[in-house]
């Protein structure tokens, strides 16, 4: 059952958090590296971004915390799936954001294929984009505005007592706090910044400099 809902959007820090989460014993976590382990979940995904009824304690069945997309857009579904699972929204400052964005995730999204996806993931991902910022991704400004508006939503919508806006740079104190739980002795993980995910994912030319995923 989830007790943590991310509901950041991409490259706000989504890794970092998923890790800080299961060293905290919200294990496992589910973010959007698990659709690799488990590709029959893309045609899950594809039908709810479609309106479908989900099955969310089918889709989540194990996990006590689930992070990034697919999730993070569904927020308000899971919040009233898992009406005691408290919401942490990530964020960032968003040119800095962009910036990540446009040279890993929505590069991802606009079907380059930068390494060997699962069947129907690169259609996936190119549905969120979509439906996150219908003008088109590759239109800063306007991706930008879509950035702003989601975590302007997040917060109008998320009752205060169940939402912490939180930058991973903050580290354990803020989280650990809204969480209840204890600050652990180890260090706060730093995962996924923009080289790390284009190695991992073969994209060139995105630049060097920490930029978390």
């Amino acid at each position: 059952m989830l007790q943590v809902i991310g509901a950041g959007f991409g490259r706000t820090g989504t890794m970092s958090l998923k890790a800080a989460l299961e060293q905290l014993g919200f294990n496992p976590c589910y973010h959007m590296v698990e659709v690799f382990s488990h590709p029959d979940h893309i045609a899950l995904w594809r039908a709810i971004g479609e309106g479908q009824p989900a099955d969310w304690e089918g889709l989540f069945r194990g996990y006590q915390a689930a992070v990034d997309l697919p999730a993070s857009e569904f927020y308000e579904q899971l919040m009233q799936a898992y009406p005691e699972a408290k919401v942490v929204l990530t964020v960032r400052d968003p040119a800095q954001w962009y910036e990540s964005a446009s040279s890993t995730i929505f590069r991802v999204g606009r079907d380059e294929r930068p390494f060997d996806p699962p069947p129907g993931f690169m259609e996936m991902v190119g549905a969120i984009m979509r439906r996150f910022c219908p003008e088109g991704v590759d239109d800063r400004a306007a991706a930008i505005a879509a950035f702003e508006r989601h975590n302007r939503q997040v917060q109008e919508r998320v009752p205060p007592e169940r939402l912490l806006v939180y930058e991973v740079r903050d580290g354990w104190e803020p989280l650990c706090r809204f969480l209840g739980v204890d600050v652990p002795g180890a260090s706060f993980p730093r995962l996924n910044d923009r080289q790390e995910f284009q190695n991992r994912t073969r994209i060139p030319g995105a630049g060097p400099g920490p930029h978390p995923g």
